[in-house]
């Protein structure tokens, strides 16, 4: 493909099984994901992440996004993206994300054909990662990762439901742009 291969993003709030839908996807189509960097990071840091590591944090995100688009054929997936590296410096690092992470959020938003927005309507599961259990939390995470993409105006699907049925809506979201 001389534009390189589509890109769909797994985007949302914590606990809303991007990772998982992101690794069945890749699987389904037989096509590679990129894994969330600031996951390894933090365990690399043993849970310890300063507003001075978010730079490394975008970096280590977009140089897997491009790994995993370089082995594609088709499509890639990518287990979130810069934007949500920018929704998470300003939550737990207001006034500290970098200028230009911020830009080039905007920027690679825009090569990504799909966005498959994984709502919050499955149970919370506890991670030492994740920071907003509580409902309200969920409910607040969930508006402002909607809102990202609507501002943006980036083609998106609600990805909801139990496991089987957020697969077959993401599966057939996919298909629908790759397939003829």
């Amino acid at each position: 493909m001389p534009d390189g291969p589509i890109r769909i993003a797994l985007f949302g709030p914590e606990s809303t099984g991007k990772s998982r839908l992101a690794e069945r996807l890749a699987l389904h189509f037989g096509e590679p994901w990129a894994p969330e960097f600031v996951r390894a990071f933090w365990d690399a840091r043993a849970g310890r992440i300063v507003a001075a590591d978010l730079a490394e944090i975008a970096r280590g995100q977009i140089a897997a996004e491009e790994a995993a688009a370089a082995r594609a054929r088709r499509v890639m997936f990518s287990d979130t993206d810069l934007l949500t590296n920018v929704l998470w410096a300003d939550l737990l690092f207001p006034g500290h994300c970098p200028a230009w992470v911020r830009a080039e959020a905007d920027v690679r938003a825009k090569r990504y054909s799909l966005y498959l927005f994984c709502d919050t309507d499955l149970p919370f599961e506890p991670d030492p990662q994740r920071c907003f259990p509580d409902p309200a939390g969920r409910e607040r995470g969930r508006r402002l990762w909607w809102e990202t993409l609507e501002v943006r105006a980036l083609p998106r699907r609600r990805i909801h439901g139990d496991w089987a049925q957020r697969e077959a809506q993401a599966i057939a979201a996919v298909s629908g742009l790759i397939e003829p």
